[in-house]
């Protein structure tokens, strides 16, 4: 594969600490980049995501989507020769589990 079919991507988790460097293919989706967060996740943190579909990235301001290609993305990423890519992650709990825990809070607070 040639060299200039590469990107380094390091991820920003929430509290600063990043997962990262990784050299990614031109092909690789964006979920395979959530996969790989969600397995490679430091160990001791408060928020952990349970699978890939709880992982937001965010880079240059746009939540990018699971289809895409990290070459279809490399508009977002600029072109600066060498550089390493950081992308923000977001954790964000399945709508069920947040609806499931609300609803578990009003009981609680109901019954005190």
């Amino acid at each position: 594969m040639p060299e200039e079919d590469l990107v380094d991507i390091k991820f920003r988790l929430y509290d600063g600490s990043d997962i990262g460097p990784f050299r990614y293919s031109s092909a690789a989706t964006v979920d395979m980049l959530k996969q790989r967060i969600v397995s490679d996740w430091p160990k001791g943190k408060t928020i952990v995501p349970k699978s890939a579909n709880e992982v937001k990235l965010i880079n240059s301001g746009q939540i990018l989507e699971n289809n895409k290609t990290v070459g279809q993305c490399k508009v977002l990423f600029g072109e600066i020769a060498g550089s390493i890519i950081i992308m923000h992650v977001v954790v964000q709990p399945s709508l069920a589990k947040t609806k499931a825990g609300k609803f578990h809070e009003l009981l609680i607070l109901g019954n005190t």
